[in-house]
């Protein structure tokens, strides 16, 4: 997977994923936990999503990042928001 396509991916779920969460964060540090979402989600699900949904490419990648992100942002709250 070519860096660039993480790159823009994780920044457009990082975004959307803050915005509907309503985390309030600048929006470079939507992107960093855009960018790390997509690679913990997108990477991990990929496989899981062409064999289940049939969907191939940025769309699995992007559905993956999306989901990498909402973990990540609930991760952070449950156990890191309060210290």
């Amino acid at each position: 997977m070519p860096v660039f396509l993480v790159l823009v991916v994780g920044a457009a779920a990082g975004i959307l994923g803050s915005h509907f969460m309503k985390l309030n964060v600048n929006i470079y540090l939507a992107c960093a936990i855009g960018v790390l979402g997509t690679i913990v989600g997108g990477f991990a699900l990929r496989g899981l999503m062409n064999v289940m949904l049939s969907t191939t490419g940025v769309l699995s990648l992007f559905l993956g990042a999306i989901f990498g992100v909402v973990v990540l942002i609930w991760i952070y709250r449950t156990y890191f928001s309060g210290r």
